[in-house]
């Protein structure tokens, strides 16, 4: 009987203890070394903020300093004046706030309280760099409360909430606004920034760098060629303007890069897009060098083939002038990884002549033309050559006991890839994540995170680089010892989804987010799954994450069909939390599949890996792999060696070459080539038909 009681009584406080962190985890206090009956070590890398947030809310209250009415909540966004992705850093406001790093994620702070909401990938990173005055909002998960329903909840009857109109897109203005309306709260501009306010040496961290200008031999159109092609669309669209405010698109329709923002080759500006005239408002001073003015024709004279240049801040006076002489004008609204104009910029514009839709420079930008194609293949080459040649560096030393960091990693990779010809650089942070880290999926190392890297466990290797002729992204899982069963079978099944979504075949009507479950199939199959999205469109020496095309099953985005000439990710993953991880991402092309037009009379469309870095073979379980994964991998194998393996030859880098045709080896027991291609499609077929 006692034994009964004490199991009993052992279940209950059980159910107690889950219930309380149930609620603590939907009101954002389940934090990680926070709790309040103990003194937990906190994580290494988590910072400070107390001092920060205190000066914030000296600040909020001051009527005169803030120029309107005191507030008593304030947003802070990852955001720049352009909506960027990837911010410089003298723009990284809300990790300055918060202590929070990633690049994704939204923060508010009341008068006595602090929040941040971020998504799957950075869950536990958020929760171990933010210290314990923030709560952590984990969206994704059940019952997370958004972020007017939290203020509904925190604030009085008739609180101001102020945020800075230039750093929030119209369209999280605006659907905020529109969630507020049925309460008393208000959402108010405040036209000072408070963290600019508050931040210490703010700027020393403004650099000037000059642009230049991206040849038509990398392009293969002419910028005059894609704004006519802008204006176009612009006519059928029935407006007589448009403001360009994303630093991609703008890249794009002038044939100038820059590096004003890290890992991405913009120019920090505006561009006013007219039937008959085209107004750049930028640092003149930028484009002094590298013949970039006569690149523009910017001594032309206003004509519709060249370029006024203006200063960047007069697009705040020009846009309200000029918008008298237009009826309507196209205000670019928000898709995925291309957040639209500012709600400064849209507050600009009277009602009556917006029209608010995605920018027509999106789609164009994505389908790539031939000499753009050509180049991305080139670049993804050269940069699986480089990637060769590190992971056969990497791999000697540590087997001959060398003592390495994920920092070091992270140095040699960037430094290898750099040495490159036609190299830029990076194209975003390198992710060097070893055991526990890998299963943060944008872990980012540190000095005070900075693990060592043993035989034990996986190592995780995202990384990627901007080309002059191309722009890559690639991701693989190493290990340097024996693998367990769960890490080959967890590395096997994200093979498998990869090979699965690389192979399908698909009618171009299909919606991008159906191809996703190809990839998460093998993992659901035995109730696993991963947090973040398997795709994303990447850039031509742009962005390495590209609007339109952002592939999630529960995507909330408009959903996107796929056309040839894009390029996408295909990036599954498994993660196991305070273990290790696991992810595997390609570069595609989408390519027609004109056989089957001639056979059957519909076109159809398949995909063309253009990373081609070996992986590693010891962590592939065969007896998984169906005919058709092996066949899939022996044609993988085959390219690498022949495209790749004739790159490091040419370079001379032998050991490397040699390295690759180890990890390439052929699989026994492949299908033929005949029994491979209906099975696909035919699986394609039904499936889609299946999910319409």
């Amino acid at each position: 009987m006692r034994w009964c009681l004490i199991l009993i009584t052992s279940l209950f406080v059980a159910t107690q203890i889950e219930g309380q962190d149930e609620t603590l985890r939907t009101t954002g206090e389940l934090r990680r070394a926070c709790s309040r009956r103990g003194a937990a070590k906190p994580p290494p890398g988590r910072i400070n903020t107390s001092d920060r947030l205190k000066a914030l809310r000296r600040v909020m209250q001051m009527d005169t300093i803030i120029q309107t009415i005191s507030i008593d909540a304030y947003i802070i966004t990852s955001d720049d004046e352009h909506q960027t992705e990837y911010v410089a850093p003298y723009d990284r406001r809300r990790e300055y706030i918060s202590g929070f790093s990633g690049s994704s994620g939204d923060a508010i702070v009341t008068l006595n309280k602090a929040a941040l909401w971020t998504d799957g990938r950075y869950h536990l990173q958020a929760d171990n760099q933010l210290n314990c005055d923030w709560l952590l909002m984990r969206e994704g998960q059940s019952k997370i409360p958004t972020k007017s329903d939290w203020l509904k909840n925190e604030l009085a009857n008739g609180s101001r909430i102020g945020a800075d109109p230039k750093l929030m897109s119209a369209s999280a203005w605006n659907s905020l606004k529109y969630e507020l309306d049925n309460s008393t709260l208000h959402l108010v501009p405040v036209h000072v920034n408070l963290i600019d306010l508050i931040w210490k040496n703010h700027a020393d961290t403004i650099a000037d760098k000059d642009a230049f200008v991206w040849e038509f031999e990398y392009s293969g159109k002419n910028w005059t060629t894609k704004v006519e092609e802008t204006r176009n669309e612009l006519r059928n669209m029935g407006v007589q303007a448009m403001v360009i405010t994303s630093l991609a698109e703008i890249a794009w329709l002038l044939n100038i890069r820059g590096r004003d923002i890290p890992y991405n080759p913009f120019v920090k500006s505006y561009v006013l897009l007219g039937l008959h005239e085209v107004r750049l408002y930028v640092d003149r001073s930028k484009l002094v060098k590298n013949d970039v003015n006569k690149h523009l024709r910017t001594d032309w004279g206003v004509s519709t083939t060249s370029i006024t240049v203006q200063n960047y801040e007069d697009i705040w006076i020009d846009l309200p002038t000029y918008l008298q002489a237009w009826n309507t004008i196209l205000l670019p609204s928000s898709s995925p990884f291309s957040m639209g104009v500012s709600q400064a910029i849209y507050s600009l514009v009277p009602e009556k002549k917006r029209l608010y839709k995605p920018s027509p420079i999106i789609h164009l930008k994505a389908m790539k033309n031939p000499v753009e194609i050509a180049g991305m293949e080139v670049a993804h080459i050269r940069d699986a050559a480089a990637m060769c040649e590190f992971l056969d560096y990497l791999e000697t030393r540590i087997g001959e006991g060398d003592m390495w960091s994920e920092l070091d990693v992270a140095k040699i990779i960037n430094n290898i890839r750099f040495e490159q010809n036609f190299s830029l650089g990076n194209s975003f942070e390198t992710i060097v994540a070893f055991g526990s880290n890998g299963a943060l999926p944008h872990y980012e190392p540190t000095p005070a995170t900075n693990s060592i890297i043993f035989t034990n466990s996986t190592l995780v290797i995202d990384s990627g680089g901007q080309y002059y002729d191309g722009t890559t992204d690639v991701t693989r899982t190493l290990h340097f010892g024996t693998p367990t069963k769960e890490q080959i079978n967890a590395y096997t099944r994200v093979l498998m989804g990869s090979i699965q979504l690389s192979s399908l075949v698909f009618p171009p009507n299909m919606k991008s987010s159906v191809a996703d479950v190809m990839a998460r199939a093998p993992l659901w199959e035995v109730g696993l799954d991963y947090m973040h999205g398997t795709g994303h469109g990447i850039g031509t020496f742009l962005g390495v994450h590209e609007s339109p095309i952002s592939m999630h099953y529960n995507s909330r985005s408009k959903d996107q069909h796929l056309k040839a000439g894009y390029f996408l990710s295909n990036e599954p993953g498994f993660y196991s939390e305070g273990e290790f991880g696991v992810r595997l991402e390609n570069i595609l092309e989408v390519i027609p599949k004109p056989w089957l037009l001639h056979y059957t009379g519909q076109s159809f469309l398949g995909f063309k890996d253009v990373t081609l870095v070996p992986y590693e073979p010891k962590l592939i379980d065969t007896a998984l792999l169906s005919v058709h994964h092996k066949r899939w991998l022996n044609e993988y194998n085959t390219r690498i060696r022949e495209l790749v393996g004739k790159e490091l030859k040419e370079k001379n880098k032998m050991s490397a070459f040699y390295w690759m045709m180890e990890k390439t080896k052929h699989i026994p027991g492949a299908a033929t080539s005949l029994s491979y291609q209906p099975v696909i499609l035919t699986t394609a077929i039904l499936f889609i038909h299946f999910l319409n």
